[in-house]
């Protein structure tokens, strides 16, 4: 399998750096990717992402590693030189975060002003994509629809990992693709969390007393018992797994689903909206009905051979 190898120029970060000592102190020993990630209990991918500087590590893995490896302490030495919180930032912070959620054992999402992404059926997809910059590449958006709706299917399997959301009311009253989309969307919400594994609560507008954080937030619990936290921004996304940090927004998802409705009533609210898009939507297609017979009528009254008079206004009439 082909490595990646670093750049010579000076924008390579110290976790790069570090990674690239990881590599060569595991291949220097004799290693393969998959055996060191056998020591670990961590899958193989673990590993790759640990020496392309993609995924934080904590001390005692890096200690165990260390002694592996028989390093005697140069790679405790040389992660302590890492700022792993700040340098966990990247321009390929989507495709990090893919690959994070793709190992979770579990996560939990609060989320603002549009359905999660693990949640969307595919018209709601297919809205989302047109309003971006692949609306005008339907090769691109075909593409990306299909790659958001992979991302669903290890929830959606039978043994699938627990997905846990709280979407405040705006996820489900913000309009994306017009009222056929979102009344679709609100059945396929009614439809996965009939599933043991999927839960979705809903912080109502009308709970004044609920203090929401300031951004949507996304817990995960990966396979080595270790949890991180994802944020998102309009450019850029986050990761963390500083404990402090991971408390914090913790306590901020459990404080709002302490306030939000429950399992149940939040079903029968997501029902009564679906109802109410349903409505819309038969409003709409109407509306359309009307507007094209009236167009059909105009047309068939156009006279050929010069302007149409009234009959009663006709010569003879």
């Amino acid at each position: 399998m082909a490595h990646r190898r670093l750049g010579s120029g000076p924008t390579v970060s110290p976790a790069e750096m570090f990674g690239e000592a990881l590599r060569f102190a595991r291949e220097r020993a004799g290693y393969t990717q998959e055996e060191l990630g056998k020591l670990l209990h961590v899958d193989r991918t673990v590993i790759t992402r640990f020496e392309g500087g993609r995924r934080s590590m904590n001390r005692d893995t890096v200690e165990r590693i260390d002694g592996f490896l028989a390093m005697g302490g140069m790679l405790v030495r040389l992660w302590e030189r890492v700022d792993w919180q700040a340098d966990i930032e990247s321009s390929d912070w989507f495709g990090m975060f893919t690959e994070l959620e793709d190992e979770a054992l579990a996560i939990r999402v609060l989320q603002y002003n549009r359905i999660n992404g693990l949640l969307q059926c595919e018209e709601y997809v297919h809205a989302m994509m047109r309003a971006g910059n692949a609306r005008n590449n339907p090769k691109l958006m075909a593409e990306r629809v299909e790659a958001r709706l992979k991302r669903q299917r290890r929830f959606l399997a039978a043994d699938g990992p627990t997905l846990m959301v709280v979407l405040d009311e705006s996820a489900i009253r913000s309009i994306i693709g017009g009222p056929g989309v979102m009344r679709r969307q609100m059945e396929h919400l009614l439809t996965v969390t009939e599933r043991s594994n999927i839960v979705v609560e809903v912080a109502p507008f009308d709970r004044p007393a609920l203090v929401m954080p300031s951004t949507s937030i996304i817990l995960m619990v990966m396979p080595d018992g270790k949890e991180c936290v994802y944020s998102e921004s309009l450019y850029r996304g986050r990761f963390s797994d500083a404990p402090s940090v991971v408390a914090e927004s913790r306590q901020d998802f459990d404080l709002v689903r302490a306030d939000a409705l429950s399992r149940g009533d939040s079903r029968a609210l997501i029902a009564d909206v679906m109802e109410e898009y349903r409505f819309a939507e038969r409003r709409s297609q109407e509306g359309h009905l009307a507007q094209e017979q009236l167009q059909r009528g105009r047309r068939t009254r156009v006279h050929r051979g010069g302007p149409w008079l009234p009959p009663r206004s006709r010569p003879g009439a």
